[in-house]
């Protein structure tokens, strides 16, 4: 298988885990033709498979597909088929043999099987592998059903269908909505609404204590009313002042005369000067002598 087909094959096969369910291992439904044009091109038909899913795969056969096979069986390299077919996983599709004398067509089993209740939905996730052109075209209006078939020796994946493809980008649409109205509801700070379940229960809880509850529900308006007016309080601010930094300091009282007001005694004694020595002129021959002044204030 080349590169560029591979990596086709696996997005597709991510859009179908992501948008319709489909895990691993896959189940894929095969008809009687791809068996034995499986065995005539001398095909692994299960690694194949798991090549071009890129995964588990777990194969399933009707048993009308099978009936097919065994009608097929003069055709040459058909006995092998059969052997094949029969390690198969048995898909019961109802047909029984003592029901129908002859095995439906490979559309009608497949359709049955896949879109059982005819809603155009696969609710059991199969992949259909079929060679039949018209149970490709009907497996094609119904929503989320790959679609693999054998083209000259190389097994092929069909792109996505319209029908499918809708389903997934309405499903990406709602996912996005629902991720809008998340994001919307946590940015407007809206509360979460209660669910119907909840008020059926305060409902009976009312019913069986009238009193109480009267009591529970007036408490509960009390409270309301006094958030309420506490919100439309607004906080009161006092008279606004001048800044103190730049405010002028004030100066000290001076006496009448102009001059600073002298100091009392209790105020404290004045401070004394500090007394300086000063050195006498040196006589021719006499020793130094020292005068001591002081002065007070």
């Amino acid at each position: 298988m080349r590169a560029k087909r591979s990596k086709q094959y696996k997005k597709l096969i991510q859009q179908y885990q992501l948008h319709h369910g489909f895990r691993e291992p896959y189940q894929v439904l095969v008809d009687a033709d791809l068996v034995h044009d499986a065995e005539r091109f001398t095909m692994d038909l299960q690694a194949g498979l798991e090549r071009t899913l890129h995964g588990k795969v777990k194969i399933m056969i009707t048993q009308c597909c099978i009936r097919h096979l065994y009608s097929k069986n003069k055709e040459p390299g058909v006995n092998r088929a059969i052997d094949l077919a029969k390690t198969f996983e048995r898909r019961r599709c109802g047909h029984r043999p003592d029901d129908f004398a002859e095995a439906l067509s490979t559309l009608d089993c497949l359709s049955h099987v896949v879109d059982e209740k005819g809603r155009g939905e696969n609710k059991h996730r199969y992949v259909v592998a079929t060679q039949d052109q018209n149970v490709r075209r009907y497996m094609r209006t119904v929503s989320g059903v790959p679609l693999i078939y054998i083209n000259r020796s190389v097994m092929i994946m069909e792109p996505m269908s319209e029908t499918t493809a809708k389903v997934g980008a309405s499903a990406e649409r709602a996912k996005f909505r629902s991720e809008l109205r998340k994001s919307t509801s946590e940015t407007t700070g809206e509360k979460r609404k209660r669910d119907d379940s909840d008020d059926n229960d305060n409902d009976n809880e009312d019913n069986d204590d009238d009193a109480s509850g009267d009591d529970d529900k007036s408490a509960k308006v009390d409270k309301v009313d006094k958030s309420e007016e506490k919100k439309k309080k607004k906080k009161a601010f006092g008279v606004k002042g001048p800044n103190p930094l730049s405010v002028k300091k004030k100066k000290k009282p001076t006496a009448p005369g102009g001059s600073a007001k002298p100091k009392t005694a209790d105020d404290g004694a004045p401070k004394k000067k500090r007394i300086r020595k000063h050195k006498a002129q040196p006589a021719d021959g006499a020793a130094p002598a020292t005068a001591e002044v002081s002065a007070e204030a």
